[in-house]
């Protein structure tokens, strides 16, 4: 039984050489902190990653033209057209919404200012849906609109800054391609994606529109489809669903190649959670070697401890003390030094793992990291020191335990 007597004996033991006991637990605290370091920046690198999948859309499945080699050459082929997004939408059961896309450029002006947006994009009234993207104000283009290539647009929050600034832009009216363009909502923000490009930065408009008056095209052809399931659940469903309908309207015969792609975006955030993962859990690997060294310097230290200390063990055993006795005191100070250099190695891997976070927020433009601290890795890495001091200091304490008292009380 462990009593407050053998606690205090080896607390009393270990600070008469206190450099000697910090050095080793050196160790031990250097692999606590990394541990918790690497787990904590794993996670923190997760977090954003499926953060940045979030802020795609809600259950988004992503339908592009497929990619096929030309003359040497890489080339989308342009396959997908706008009736193809309302065929999903309305023959796949387990879809909520599709939009297509139809990318364009070009400068908006608002009186004497001119801005170029990273994107311009041609989109049905399900877009937003799709995306889980709320309105700030006004309101979102309806199917009207697509249907008779209205030229109305709504902005990213970035255009409001640059071109209205302290004015209200809804029913203001801008200018893209020299064709005017009347405003009725304004998105709300969402900030900039992980690796730095500003997603408010946007402008949404008609998709007939864009083909039709910036464009100048009269073919339904569209750079992609969003599409959003009803639920996480049915992912895999829809995905399947899709390629059913498409390969049924694109006369794809069993066995010849599709010429669409389509991608699972949870299916590829679930990859990318294996990855972070896995590094994450390797690096931690690694690091935890480093407790077993500190493991191995606790039982030197202890060994000497043992040595330098046999006429004071020679003494306790005289007056009583049985090697049961003599045992816990040793496996108390073992795991006194690893407990101890474990809770310093987890506070300095809180900072560390904080730094960390916060330098690579400074030098980085895309989205902000934040600080997940693994409170359960650092429980594990605690219990984990505790045991290597155990397993350590189980043989100079049972060293320790089996010396005779007669021949200690000799020792010189």
């Amino acid at each position: 039984m462990l009593s407050p007597v053998i606690v205090r004996i080896a607390f009393r033991a270990l600070a008469k050489n206190k450099m000697r006991a910090g050095l080793t637990v050196l160790g031990v605290v250097i692999g606590i902190a990394a541990v918790t370091t690497m787990v904590s920046v794993g996670q923190s690198a997760s977090t954003l990653v499926q953060s940045q999948f979030a802020a795609l859309g809600t259950n988004v499945i992503i339908v592009e033209p497929a990619v096929r080699r030309r003359g040497g050459l890489m080339q989308a082929e342009v396959t997908l057209t706008g009736r193809d997004s309302d065929a999903i939408a309305e023959d796949c059961p387990s879809i909520l919404a599709s939009s297509p896309i139809i990318g364009t450029s070009g400068q908006v002006i608002y009186g004497s200012a001119n801005y170029s947006p990273r994107s311009i994009h041609g989109v049905n009234s399900d877009y937003l849906t799709v995306r889980n993207w709320p309105m700030e104000k006004g309101e979102f283009f309806a199917d009207r609109d697509v249907h008779n290539a209205n030229k109305v647009c709504v902005i990213g929050h970035t255009l409001v800054g640059k071109l209205f600034q302290t004015t209200d832009p809804i029913d203001q009216t801008v200018r893209i391609k020299n064709i005017p363009f009347r405003v009725i909502g304004v998105l709300a923000p969402k900030g900039a994606n992980m690796v730095g490009d500003d997603q408010d930065s946007i402008v949404l408009i008609p998709v007939t529109t864009v083909r039709k008056r910036l464009e100048g095209s009269e073919f339904d052809n569209v750079s992609a489809i969003l599409a959003s399931a009803r639920s996480p659940s049915v992912m895999t469903q829809a995905q399947h669903e899709i390629e059913d309908v498409l390969a049924e309207r694109h006369r794809v015969q069993p066995g010849q190649k599709r010429d669409f792609e389509v991608e699972n975006t949870t299916e590829i955030a679930n990859v990318f959670g294996i990855i972070t993962g896995t590094l994450t859990l390797m690096l931690a690997s690694i690091a935890g070697i480093s407790l077993v060294v500190g493991g191995v310097g606790i039982m030197n230290i202890m060994l000497v401890s043992v040595t330098e200390r046999t006429r004071e063990i020679g003494i306790r055993m005289a007056v009583g003390a049985t090697p049961g006795d003599i045992l816990r005191q040793f496996l108390v100070e073992a795991l006194i030094l690893s407990c101890v250099g474990g809770l310093i190695g987890f506070l300095l891997g809180v900072g560390a793992s904080i730094g960390i976070v916060s330098l690579i927020n400074a030098i980085s433009a895309g989205q902000k990291w934040t600080n997940q601290i693994s409170f359960a890795a650092a429980v594990i890495a605690f219990l984990f020191a505790a045991a290597v001091g155990i397993f350590f200091g189980f043989y100079p304490a049972r060293r320790a335990s089996q010396l005779d008292p007669i021949e200690s009380l000799r020792y010189e």
